[in-house]
């Protein structure tokens, strides 16, 4: 009976942990129209550093451990506080060229998108993703978009449906991670769950472990 209560005491421990810590959250998909736009809803629960990033443009490793490939879109990110029509937009951004991103190895642009935003206050937010040049009207979500994504129209080099600013046509697909915050998902969609912490696992383990040693102890006692 003790040992079922310190089992249970360990479990408990792990997931407290787990729960004190912000999470990150990976996404991926495809457009079937340029001009569409994909939602998502976040929460925090304290005064947060989050980052919203994109994968698709250049490719990469995702949050999640997943490789990206390159020839996305070019991503723009949208942020809204709330949700539903009446989302108050807070800002946006088509594209990060300081670095933060890498360069896409056949166009050599810096168009995935990194959005940093400090001291975000507690509360429920909505981003968008969108191609360049969709962007949002604000000031609330209920404004809708642009409707000016590139289109095959515009490339110069080679030819598809998605173009980017360079004249290269592109792909339909998307990447992108929300790290940072307690919970996120696709409205209309179930719960993704979060990328595991290693310290969390570790701890876990450690518990568990610790556990085994008592009882093998009793057992042979």
């Amino acid at each position: 009976m003790r040992l079922g209560k310190l089992l249970f005491a360990s479990c408990i421990l792990a997931l407290s942990s787990a729960a004190a810590h912000a999470d990150d959250f990976s996404f991926t998909g495809n457009f079937t129209s340029v001009n569409d736009v994909q939602l998502f809803t976040f929460s925090v629960g304290a005064n947060s550093n989050v980052v919203l990033r994109t994968w698709s443009y250049a490719g990469g490793v995702n949050a999640q451990g997943q490789t990206i490939a390159a020839g996305g879109f070019d991503p723009i990110l949208a942020l809204f506080q709330g949700t539903g029509s009446s989302a108050i937009y807070i800002g946006q951004n088509d594209d990060d060229e300081t670095g933060t991103v890498p360069a896409d190895a056949v166009t050599g642009a810096h168009y995935d998108t990194y959005l940093e935003v400090n001291d975000l206050a507690p509360g429920v937010y909505t981003v968008s993703v969108m191609d360049y040049a969709n962007f949002a009207n604000g000031p609330t979500l209920g404004a809708g978009f642009t409707g000016g994504a590139l289109t095959d129209a515009s490339c110069t080099v080679t030819s598809g449906t998605y173009c980017d600013a360079t004249g290269h046509a592109r792909d339909s697909h998307w990447a992108f991670d929300i790290l940072g915050v307690e919970s996120a998902t696709t409205p209309g969609e179930p719960p993704v769950s979060p990328v595991p912490e290693p310290s969390t696992l570790a701890l876990l383990g450690s518990g568990l472990a610790g556990l085994v040693q008592v009882a093998r102890r009793r057992l042979y006692a």
